[in-house]
């Protein structure tokens, strides 16, 4: 088929549909990380130091407690793509209604657990004192957001499984421009201090659910959903098991990943202060960069699950092969951007002017991570869409393993030798992931007879 096959997903291979999805998604994936950024400006506008630590605590207590729920959106995403090649709108709208439902489960699981869970996770993260008290108020507050960042999970996952991702992106942007505008209002003008971020952010992720809500039930297949909201037949047993399947290993290789992430934050502390401020610098600059490429992701989430739905296997190889030299490109311009502008940019971020010095020592690793982390997204992307979870999981492990010796043997070369292993780490993922898509391509995705 030619490079202008059409866009349906019964076309086996359309290479612009990669930049259709792609490009959305990684506005989206920036937008929501800026969001961050937005609460931390607004609380700086008090002048306090401990609201602004506050929030800081508590963005990373969300970002921990939500991100490893990130499930709900990827697995979503994978099945409807799956599910829209064969089985069509009612399969797509089952699939988002055990999304819907999971959510909820779990959301009633983390409330219930509030009282023992949320002191256990803000001692964990170092808050006391002053710091302490503001948090919690912040954390009391977003904590009652997660039944509302569930469902927007399950939501946004069904809409960018069924190629809504231009939907998704107006979606993401109205959040984060509500989140902002009610946090200016409830902080700068009404004097509600810190307790304004939490319930600015309260506010815009229900308003983010009821419209995201509102646009798929009046939508095109809104009828379906409905009809599977109302039904108990995919929620049952036999229905469920798949989806649970799918996203335990989801959970599990997400898991895996915060707790690689968080070594990273834990090793550079033992080094000191300095050491500790240079790296966090770098890890935002990273986390920048693997959302950009995680646009590639979501790519492969749908156009992959689509020819896995359809069992073309010609068409998924070829996607695979498209889509991640398209994401070496990107790789590419990163690097090459922080080769030109790594060091203002690392000093603009620095405290001090050693925190600087430290994280422009370790330019080097801004421009390899990109094309070492550029493959192992698409990858994780193929899998999901493809529901290949379990192999995603052993992978992730097996890259894990490794991570942790070399993190044993790199010590001695010092921070470097820290951004080594992480290097090596994603540049393992994306091995031993290329090193199972052939098999596992033999076993579910059988080439077509001549009959057929």
């Amino acid at each position: 088929m030619s490079a202008q096959a059409p866009s349906s997903p019964n076309g086996s291979y359309a290479p612009r549909m990669i930049w259709i999805i792609a490009l959305p998604a990684m506005v989206t994936n920036v937008a929501t990380a800026l969001i961050g950024v937005g609460d931390m400006w607004i609380v700086g506008r008090l002048e306090d130091a401990a609201a602004q630590g506050a929030v800081d605590i508590g963005a990373k207590l969300f970002a921990l407690l939500f991100t490893v729920m990130n499930f709900l959106k990827t697995g979503t995403t994978g099945l409807v793509a799956q599910d829209g090649t064969r089985d069509g709108a009612d399969a797509q709208a089952a699939t988002l209604t055990r999304g819907l439902f999971i959510g909820m489960i779990i959301a009633a699981v983390l409330l219930i657990l509030k009282p023992l869970l949320l002191p256990l996770l803000l001692g964990a993260l170092g808050a006391e004192g002053a710091v302490l008290t503001e948090a919690r108020i912040y954390a009391d507050i977003r904590y009652w957001t997660a039944p509302g960042v569930f469902a927007n999970l399950a939501l946004v996952g069904y809409l960018v499984g069924r190629r809504q991702v231009r939907a998704a992106l107006v979606i993401e942007v109205l959040y984060n421009l509500l989140n902002v505008g009610l946090g200016l209002w409830f902080v700068l003008q009404q004097g509600l201090g810190i307790a304004g971020i939490g319930w600015s952010s309260f506010a815009a992720e229900y308003a983010k659910l009821g419209g995201t809500a509102l646009f798929i039930l009046l939508g095109a297949n809104g009828r379906a959903v409905r009809r599977a909201l109302g039904s108990r037949a995919a929620l049952r047993m036999r229905a469920l098991a798949p989806f649970l399947s799918v996203n335990r290993d989801l959970f599990l290789r997400t898991l895996i990943l915060t707790i690689g992430m968080a070594a990273l934050t834990r090793l550079g502390a033992e080094r000191g202060a300095v050491v500790l401020a240079a790296n966090g610098i770098l890890y935002q600059l990273f986390v920048l960069s693997a959302l950009f490429l995680d646009g590639f992701e979501n790519a492969a989430q749908v156009l992959n699950g689509e020819r896995a739905g359809a069992k073309d296997r010609d068409g998924f190889l070829r996607y695979v092969r498209a889509i991640t030299v398209r994401s070496f490109g990107a790789a590419a311009l990163l690097a090459l951007m922080f080769a030109a502008f790594a060091d203002p940019i690392l000093a603009s971020f620095a405290a001090t002017v050693p925190v600087a010095a430290e994280a422009q020592s370790l330019a080097i690793w801004l421009m390899l991570i990109p094309f070492a982390g550029a493959a192992s997204f698409v990858f994780d992307g193929v899998f999901v869409g493809a529901s290949w979870t379990r192999a995603l999981l052993l992978s992730m492990a097996a890259a894990a393993a490794l991570y942790a010796i070399l993190l044993w043997l790199t010590w001695p070369l010092g921070n470097s030798g820290l951004w080594l292993s992480f290097t090596l780490f994603l540049l393992a993922r994306s091995l031993f992931q290329a090193l199972m898509i052939p098999s596992l391509v033999r076993r579910h995705l059988p080439p077509r007879t001549a009959a057929t």
